[in-house]
């Protein structure tokens, strides 16, 4: 009952520090993304008066612009050695394995779903697990999941980091029914987890038959030891008293030894009543990911305000004026005819439908015609204000035309990308604050994965162009390498061992490998006009970049045509590799020519601009000399009058 109460006491603490940030989370949501932008006191009068309430949402399209254009560039986890334990080719293992769990766990949803609900909500989440590979093995593998409720998570309000990578207790709540709860935990006594702060959000919470269950992870400081052995090998005291035997037979004795700082993760399911299970978790950091909006301390609290919530004040003024202008013309009267008593008797039954059907003629009695009264036309005050708030709008989300694809005045395509790069920079926050926080998954997975994956095995990983390869990690392994001086093939044995060494991670966003292969292909396409001796050198890439059937084909074949010092083979004997000095005069000669392309182009273009405003000179003086030829000759002084 101690750790029953220790969690609710911690779990009270969170609620109470965050019930501001949820409620508005809530409010967020409910406005930008359900449309929910009237008050609900207005809205009801004005459908009691029988009045229109218009939602047209502005704040949905600048969100999805946002989230859309960090979809166009994925960050991308890079592992590199930090330490002198650590190998590169071991890094390029890590990081082709992170890629592999990201694809084989949908990270990618993962990771959008966050961002969504940080830019609508001002926060989201996503988690990394663990989970068998298959129904028949005991192989673990991780994977990364979506929380796609993210008022279900409760993080450490203590926390100080930007990625939340300090956190040191948080809470992921549940709600099944009662019925699943009787199967998955036989003998527990389905007690709800109860809490009015949770309800009070308009978050799911139980009713009759639901029972709400709580995930709470605990972060405790722990201590350990370490040897430094002769040899300057670094291992844990607990390693080196299990295998001391072995280490005193080849001569190994421990120099030195000190405690260190580390940390234990502890995972426990529970109920209202009860600890329904408990789990030491392999990695030191709670594998719960924060996707933050804007933050802001304020008075010693951190607080997380969406995109549009600035803009909701704005987006009511423009619903409300769409809504005042439409109703407007829709209440204004038909425009009546107006004409003498008795000017209507004739044909009555048409001048009464003559707004509302289409006469070939209508005869009417006396001498002056009735007369239309004109149309008093769109309420422009109405217009005009709305028109301000949608200026408005753009203004506090900081999101303007040329952002969303709108027509401007700018004519050059430089113009034009350097106006969509002004929303692009006043919302970059969300995008960097989603690269934080893959950062720090990177590190969890770093930390992660020498536990999971910590015996031999054979492990699938992805280059960064997708290509999937396999590697055998934890183990020895044997490879044929050719020896750069003498040319001969020798068989060398080596071991990715995961657990040796320190790695860190960095975050690289940009577009996929085929937008970046697409553009490649483009450049390398507009080198071979520019310089066409380039395309039997590049022919083999740019068949490679192209995205259709048979190109690996075709650039299999352009590379047989190559001499052999480029293809990478090397005469019989001779070290592989092209000749670097050759190739470096042909890129000089290449960038000069391009160079002296260049500048043959800017003197042409100049040629031109100056002949179009020769030829706009002879225009004008040809028009004014036509204009001068047509105008008639001056009049006599008396017959003008002025004599």
């Amino acid at each position: 009952m101690d750790e029953i109460k220790e969690a609710r006491e911690a779990f009270d603490h969170i609620a109470e520090y965050e019930s501001q940030a949820r409620q508005q989370f809530d409010t967020n949501i409910a406005f930008a993304m359900m449309e929910e932008q009237w008050p609900e006191a207005v809205r009801r009068q004005r459908e009691l008066d029988g009045r229109p309430c218009l939602t047209i949402n502005r704040l949905a399209v600048l969100g999805r612009q946002v989230v859309n254009d960090a979809r166009q560039n994925k960050p991308g986890i890079i592992v590199s050695p930090s330490d002198d334990n650590a190998d590169p080719e071991t890094a390029e293992i890590f990081s082709g394995l992170i890629r592999n769990i990201e694809a084989s766990s949908n990270a990618e949803v993962a990771y959008d779903t966050a961002l969504e609900q940080a830019v609508f909500g001002g926060f989201g989440y996503f988690r990394i697990n663990t989970a068998y590979t298959s129904d028949d093995t005991f192989e673990q593998d991780i994977v990364i999941e979506r929380i796609s409720n993210a008022l279900s998570v409760y993080g450490d309000c203590d926390s100080t980091a930007a990625d939340s990578s300090d956190w040191n207790v948080a809470f992921v709540t549940d709600n099944i029914s009662k019925t699943e709860f009787e199967k998955r935990f036989k003998g527990a006594d389905p007690v709800d987890w109860e809490d009015d702060a949770w309800r009070d959000v308009g978050s799911p919470w139980r009713d009759g038959d639901q029972v709400m269950i709580a995930e709470w992870w605990k972060r405790e400081e722990v201590k350990r030891s370490i040897v430094l052995l002769s040899d300057g090998q670094v291992m844990d005291a607990a390693d080196y008293a299990a295998q001391k035997d072995l280490f005193d037979a080849i001569g190994l004795e421990v120099t030195a030894e000190r405690d260190v700082k580390s940390h234990k993760v502890i995972q426990r399911l529970m109920s209202g009543a009860e600890e329904l299970s408990k789990v030491e978790w392999a990695g030191k950091y709670i594998p719960i990911i924060p996707v933050y909006g804007t933050e802001v301390n304020y008075r010693g609290k951190r607080y997380w305000r969406s995109l549009t919530q600035g803009a909701m004040d704005a987006q009511r003024m423009f619903n409300y004026w769409r809504t005042a202008a439409t109703e407007l013309v829709a209440l204004a009267p038909k425009a009546p005819f107006i004409g003498p008593k008795g000017a209507f008797v004739t044909d009555a039954p048409k001048w009464a439908s003559a707004n509302t059907q289409s006469h070939a003629f209508i005869e009417y009695d006396g001498g002056t015609p009735p007369q239309r009264q004109a149309f008093a036309g769109v309420p422009a005050g109405a217009v005009q204000e709305a028109l301000n708030a949608a200026d408005d709008i753009k203004a506090t989300v900081g999101i303007f035309d040329a952002g969303v694809g709108a027509r401007s005045n700018e004519t050059s395509g430089v113009a034009i990308r350097q106006r969509q790069l002004e929303s692009d920079v006043s919302t970059f926050h969300f995008i960097d604050n989603l690269s934080r926080a893959i950062r720090h998954a990177g590190r969890v997975l770093i930390d992660l994965i020498p536990q999971v994956y910590s015996v031999p095995r054979v492990v699938r990983i992805l280059g960064i162009d997708g290509t999937p390869d396999m590697a055998r990690v934890n183990e020895p392994v044997t490879e044929q390498v050719r020896d750069p001086e003498t040319g001969q093939v020798q068989e060398i044995s080596k071991i990715y061992d995961l657990g040796a060494g320190k790695y860190d991670c960095v975050v690289k966003a940009g577009p996929s490998f085929s937008t970046q292969r697409e553009e490649a292909a483009t450049q390398m396409i507009e080198l071979i006009r520019a310089y066409p001796d380039a395309a039997p050198l590049i022919g083999d890439l740019l068949a490679k970049s192209l995205d259709w059937p048979g190109a690996d084909e075709i650039a299999e074949r352009m590379e047989m045509m190559l001499p052999p010092q480029l293809r990478g083979e090397g005469a019989e004997g001779a070290p592989a590799g092209p000749p670097q000095e050759e190739v470096a005069a042909m890129m000089q000669q290449m960038q000069t020519q391009l160079q002296a392309l260049a500048t043959e182009n800017e003197q042409l273009k100049a040629q031109y601009e100056l002949k179009a405003q020769e030829i706009q000179v002879k225009r004008f003086d040809a028009e004014t000399k036509r204009i001068q030829a047509m105008k008639p000759p001056p009049l006599p002084k008396e017959v003008g009058g002025f004599a």
